[in-house]
């Protein structure tokens, strides 16, 4: 049997538990039975009622080019979920079993620069659960304490489950002003999605969504997109110019990754605009500095993770004063043992959040 779990403390639960490992380095995953992580002293064990499946665990799933150059396999692959406190270790003082939790998924050092300025969001020795370590498409999961959100019982567990990529959306969405302005969304996955939702609850005058993928460019619309742009169909620059008076958008959160996208990305920000960026492009691109950045003035911020824990009191405001409802977004839902159906519904590109149970 393999050991997958190895860390000191206290026993929340013996035994073994059913998870979902990326058993080799190929495609693919497997059901399979492994202990029941332990707990230290300052992490919490907890029951998974809920985890999604994000892009990085298809990449994962797929091993690509970036899962063979970053993953170990075996792992207990996942990182988004939420679930039920079941026991804490003994330094824990804010949690106790019974309480309903969503995960920070980055864990930190604490004694980095950047951790130390209270930039934690980008610490030099960041590990992700399920990534870098054993995450959560599993019957139980452990976690540093400092890295659990106290949810409401009444909050859906496959909403608490995307309060993780929610936190990505909102951190690029308000990473500047937002209200009232123009504002362009490029990519339309369930993060890209989920910036329509959040610009749009922060009082955007206008959210343009674009995408290449018609089932997604209906989801945004959905969501609050107020145009929408499919840029095989049409010139994205183009449209967006002439939604804006000629001008351009205020605000362009660049959500693909895809080359040409981000530099369309640019040519539409308006003079004196900003272009937030989490998409990861595969490859280094090539970009007009001189004339769609420096020249025109803009802001270019690059966002990675969630502030913390500024993003995620955000993001539980949201959800919790019902400004953004998640649940059109939640599209499929599996058992873990349907992980194939899963995954593969996430690689259509016909879905928004998939939601495996434990």
């Amino acid at each position: 049997m393999l050991k997958l779990f190895e860390r000191k403390g206290v026993s929340a639960v013996s035994g073994m538990m059913r998870a979902l490992v990326k058993h080799d380095k190929g495609y693919g995953a497997e059901i399979r039975q492994v202990p029941i992580p332990e707990i230290g002293l300052d992490e919490v064990l907890v029951k998974v009622q809920a985890t999604t499946i994000c892009g990085t665990d298809v990449h994962i799933y797929t091993w690509d080019d970036w899962a063979a150059n970053r993953v170990r396999p075996p792992l207990v692959f996942g990182h988004e979920f939420s679930g039920e406190v079941v026991k804490v270790g003994d330094r824990v003082q804010h949690l106790k079993p019974g309480d309903h939790v969503s995960a920070e998924t980055h864990i930190v050092c604490h004694h980095c620069p950047q951790c130390r300025r209270g930039e934690a969001h980008v610490c030099a020795n960041t590990e992700i659960i399920g990534v870098d370590r054993n995450g959560c498409f599993a019957e139980y999961a452990a976690m540093p304490a400092e890295n659990l959100w106290k949810n409401s019982k009444n909050l859906p567990p496959e909403v608490a489950s995307a309060m993780e990529p929610m936190g990505n959306a909102v951190h690029t969405a308000l990473s500047g002003p937002i209200s009232g302005k123009s504002v362009a969304v490029i990519g339309c996955g369930p993060i890209g999605v989920m910036a329509v939702a959040v610009a749009k609850a922060s009082g955007a005058a206008s959210v343009i969504a674009l995408d290449i993928n018609e089932y997604r460019l209906q989801l945004a619309k959905k969501m609050g997109a107020t145009h929408l742009i499919h840029s095989l169909e049409e010139d994205p620059v183009r449209r967006v110019r002439s939604l804006t008076g000629g001008w351009g958008v205020d605000v362009v959160l660049e959500m693909s990754g895809n080359p040409l996208a981000i530099r369309q990305g640019f040519s539409m920000v308006t003079g004196g605009g900003r272009v937030s960026m989490l998409g990861l492009p595969t490859q280094p691109i090539e970009i007009d500095v001189a004339n769609d950045i420096v020249f025109k003035g803009v802001q270019v911020h690059g966002i990675v993770g969630r502030r913390m824990y500024e993003t995620w009191q955000q993001t539980a405001g949201f959800l919790e004063s019902g400004q953004v409802d998640l649940s059109p977004l939640i599209t499929h839902r599996f058992s873990l043992d349907e992980f194939e159906k899963g995954f593969e519904q996430m690689i259509s590109g016909k879905s928004g959040k998939v939601v495996l149970y434990p």
